[in-house]
């Protein structure tokens, strides 16, 4: 079986003004991952399709670790047995696009609260205070309201850093990124994929797999807008602090106001919106 690439060449014409020339170019490859929770449930081997996304192949072990975090099914490392991808010859095409993540046995998790909210358009039809209620059932880490502090200035670097950072979208300029993030600026770990959440989910699964979360004292910079979805994920790693170069929706205003999260969007440079927990940004001068 031969693993998945995240680029891919395909061939394009390039058009500048009236002239037309065939070229090779590179662009991110997306497939499908479904990921799997292989549980014991009353002595007996037990197998749940969890989720099926979208995604740039590579880190897909931490991929299905930070998502299962951001769901509140995985809380600590030794809870996780062994991460695999499909074994099943039946399926071997697809073996690298199907992972499954065994709990170690004893290990207990209320099915019924694995609610999966697929917030792919705005209308999605379900009220945002009930979103926020039922992410307030998840036993999300408790954030310290006193740390960490960056000065306005660390901010200002960090679009330039993650950019830096991105090896895949220098090659094609069609990825996502999420990057964390130390107090100085100092760029702690990057991850990359076609899905903005992806990205988020496989940092945070790797900080969970080397047993370092909760995140009390980084920050998390992403490349896209701050949805809903991008601070639960980061309220469920123990994130105080998250710029985004985009916009925020009101509904990550309101979370992030709620679970006392700063949220800083449209962050180019030294301009950047804070739209809350602006105690945390010092050297700010009042306007």
């Amino acid at each position: 079986m031969i693993p998945r690439r995240s680029t891919q060449r395909v061939v394009v014409d390039r058009v500048r003004g009236a002239e037309t020339a065939r070229e090779r170019d590179a662009v991110a490859v997306e497939e499908p991952l479904e990921i799997r929770l292989v549980y014991e449930r009353d002595g007996q081997r037990a197998e749940q399709s969890i989720s099926i996304t979208m995604r740039t192949p590579g880190d897909d072990f931490e991929l299905a670790a930070g998502f299962l975090v951001g769901e509140g099914i995985l809380h600590q490392p030794d809870e996780v047995h062994q991460i695999r991808y499909c074994v099943d010859r039946a399926r071997e095409a697809q073996a690298y696009n199907v992972v499954s993540v065994h709990l170690r046995a004893g290990v207990t998790f209320d099915m019924d609260k694995l609610v999966r909210h697929f917030y792919t358009t705005s209308s999605c039809g379900v009220c945002g205070k009930a979103s926020l209620d039922a992410l307030e059932m998840q036993a999300c880490p408790l954030l310290p309201q006193d740390r960490p502090c960056v000065t306005a200035q660390v901010v200002g670097g960090l679009d330039g850093t993650l950019r830096r950072a991105q090896a895949v979208f220098d090659k094609t300029g069609g990825l996502h990124a999420a990057a964390l993030f130390d107090t100085s600026g100092q760029l702690i770990s990057l991850r990359e994929d076609v899905g903005r959440h992806n990205a988020v989910d496989k940092l945070v699964g790797e900080q969970f797999l080397a047993k370092k979360l909760p995140l009390y004292t980084t920050l998390m910079m992403v490349s896209s807008r701050a949805s809903f979805e991008i601070m639960q994920k980061a309220l469920m790693a123990g994130i105080p602090i998250v710029a985004a170069m985009g916009a925020p929706s009101s509904l990550a205003v309101d979370m992030a106001r709620q679970f006392g999260m700063t949220l800083l969007g449209f962050v180019r440079g030294e301009r950047f919106n804070v739209y809350t927990g602006a105690h945390r940004i010092t050297s700010l001068k009042p306007g």
